[in-house]
């Protein structure tokens, strides 16, 4: 479970063992964990995470959209 990337409290990182979805990133906050799509950016799960929170990361997500899915793709063709 690589970290991509760091961004005040929220962590974003991918896990190794789901190669049959689309690209997407994995960000912990201290409130719990959310997933988003890359392609199209958008929301795929939330575990604990307040909606006001989610758009901050969803923010960021589009912000470093291209960085996330080159290095979603640099990883998974190992």
């Amino acid at each position: 479970m690589p970290t991509i990337l760091r961004i005040g409290s929220f962590r974003f990182h991918f896990y190794s063992d789901e190669l049959n979805e689309p690209p997407h990133i994995h960000v912990v906050s201290a409130e719990g964990e959310c997933k988003f799509w890359l392609e199209p950016v958008r929301l795929a799960r939330n575990k604990g995470v307040k909606p006001r929170t989610v758009r901050d990361i969803e923010k960021l997500v589009f912000e470093h959209q291209q960085f996330l899915k080159e290095k979603y793709y640099e990883y998974h063709s190992r």
